[in-house]
């Protein structure tokens, strides 16, 4: 019998965290807050940037955009590891294939959109006169627009390919949430394609994003260090501070975690670099930008002392 474009199983069980029994209420505790922490720290991002007219420049509203994109992202993870932790481990094949697709494509959004950040931040460093007439709201909307596209077509022939699998043996998920490589290692029909495919792709798309950054800060250092005062310098790679902390927590465990050619890595690698990416980088974001950013900062500070003196 042919199983080739059919699968057999219709659920699979994600085995998460089921060998920390001892810990599982701590760590549900410990998840859920840094999940409301994430959400209400982004969803504050967003209120603050849309309701100051100081901060309706393309830096904040690329800023708003990334919050608001963090947001979508750990709902897609974070929520099924708390039902996870509740014994509720069980998904279809058809969401875990959705599952897969949307963190796959919201994750390169994400790339894409620090990309355009440090393509922002190379026009207001390296061509100051010119980026007021370039980089408008507008633009920083049609660059934001053109991220989102990227990162749903992304992933589509991974999808596609993953679908053509047939799954009739073992449906044991071995790993905190569905992805490709955990899910490959199911499979009973040759992925060979699959695995070649999955790290073409994934290369492609995160090192061209990774060279214009690079390309980027190359060209931010060489014209910051032509600035004659200290205070100049300083002001200039203030505002580049808490991109450039992103990004390195970002790439570094995405780079990590999707860019190789064998899926025989150890489970407990696989979900520490899916902590770091899905939970632990989403969490900093909103962190970073308030206390890297001056405005967003002095912004946040009068904020609270107006809540502070009304309540009195």
């Amino acid at each position: 019998m042919n199983h080739t474009n059919q699968s057999l199983i219709t659920q699979f069980i994600i085995v998460g965290f089921s060998d920390l029994n001892g810990t599982r209420g701590l760590l549900f505790g410990l998840l859920f807050i840094i999940y409301l922490f994430t959400l209400s720290g982004n969803i504050t991002i967003i209120i603050l940037i849309f309701t100051h007219l100081k901060l309706h420049v393309p830096l904040y509203m690329f800023v708003a955009i990334l919050s608001f994109l963090e947001i979508w992202y750990t709902a897609v993870t974070i929520p099924k590891m708390l039902a996870n932790l509740l014994n509720q481990n069980i998904i279809t094949y058809t969401g875990c294939l959705m599952q897969i697709y949307f963190l796959h494509s919201l994750g390169i959004t994400e790339t894409y959109l620090l990309t355009a950040m440090a393509y922002d931040r190379y026009m207001a460093i390296c061509n100051p006169l010119r980026y007021p007439s370039i980089i408008t709201t507008h633009c920083c909307f049609q660059m934001a627009a053109c991220c989102w596209i990227i990162g749903f077509l992304g992933p589509l022939t991974q999808i596609i390919l993953l679908s053509q699998l047939s799954f009739c043996g073992p449906n044991r998920v071995q790993h905190i949430f569905c992805d490709f490589s955990p899910l490959i290692n199911l499979a009973c029909s040759d992925t060979s394609l699959n695995v070649s495919v999955d790290f073409t792709i994934n290369s492609i798309l995160l090192f061209f994003a990774f060279f214009c950054i690079i390309i980027s800060y190359i060209q931010i250092m060489s014209t910051v260090l032509k600035i004659s005062t200290v205070a100049g310098r300083e002001r200039a790679f203030s505002t580049c501070g808490a991109h450039l902390t992103v990004v390195s927590l970002f790439f570094g465990s995405v780079a990590f975690m999707y860019v190789r050619l064998s899926n025989n890595y150890p489970v407990t690698y696989d979900r520490i670099m899916a902590v770091i990416y899905s939970v632990l980088t989403p969490m900093c974001n909103p962190i970073i930008y308030s206390l890297r950013n001056r405005e967003i900062r002095e912004v946040l500070r009068k904020k609270i002392s107006n809540s502070i003196l009304s309540s009195k």
